[in-house]
């Protein structure tokens, strides 16, 4: 069984191929910066322009072709509006073109399983903007990865509070990582853990794994309501309201 994984949700886009739970091909997409290094405001569009280029040679590692797979998968958020837009569109029109099976998994769901080694609770974080993060708690034991909480879009300081409310050691792992580990060491002391991107499995692993493991759902017709997880609504949609 061969799935390809694809994340375009968050900061550092991915794609990889497992066969029967084993990675065979995975690339990273970098965060786009400007010149000084500083993350770049248009960093999606790199990821539009890169992304089919990517899954060729993902595809050309591994040594299959579109049509040897046995089915797509991608991260449909919450995450980045656009990027979820770039992944999504990209994948039906693989789909809808070679008629292969494609299923979406929460971006959140994906950022939690690739703790594979840690057992407790694991807060996926992503970072949202505007002191606002996308977060939802699980917890790994050996009988596998369990939700807690739901996805939600939630101020800073509200992820502080739902981890004290379990009152127990938490992991947390996402892009939002980057952004909040000082204040949640701060805020939360020794009871925590940090995982950066740099140091996990990329996205688009966990995305396909995860569909390898939801084979029974698998339907030919998924590719038509398949639709992004937003959670809240675009900057471009919240100045509309104001405006009205």
């Amino acid at each position: 069984m061969r799935i390809l994984g694809v994340d375009t949700a968050t900061s550092t886009a991915s794609v990889a191929i497992i066969e029967d739970g084993i990675l065979l091909a995975e690339k990273i997409i970098p965060r786009a910066t400007s010149s000084n290094g500083a993350a770049a405001n248009g960093l999606r569009s790199n990821h539009a322009e890169i992304l089919l280029p990517t899954i060729a040679s993902v595809l050309e590692t591994s040594g299959l072709s579109l049509t040897q797979l046995s089915a797509l998968a991608v991260s449909i958020g919450p995450g980045s509006f656009t990027g979820l837009r770039i992944g999504l569109s990209t994948v039906k029109g693989l789909a809808y073109g070679s008629e292969i099976p494609v299923l979406g998994i929460s971006t959140l769901l994906a950022n939690a399983a690739r703790a594979t080694d840690y057992d407790g609770l694991i807060c996926a974080l992503l970072d949202a903007r505007k002191k606002q993060v996308y977060a939802s708690l699980f917890r790994r034991s050996s009988e596998g990865l369990d939700r807690v909480t739901e996805d939600a879009v939630l101020d800073f300081k509200d992820v502080i509070e739902l981890v004290r409310k379990y009152g127990e050691g938490c992991l947390f792992i996402g892009d939002g990582v980057a952004v909040y580990e000082e204040s949640l060491r701060n805020a939360l002391g020794d009871g925590v853990s940090f995982r950066g991107e740099e140091t996990s499995p990329s996205v688009a692993a966990a995305v396909a794994r995860l569909a390898e493991d939801r084979e029974s759902r698998w339907d030919q017709n998924t590719v038509l309501p398949l639709t992004p997880v937003y959670l809240r609504s675009s900057e471009a949609e919240s100045k509309q309201k104001i405006l009205a």
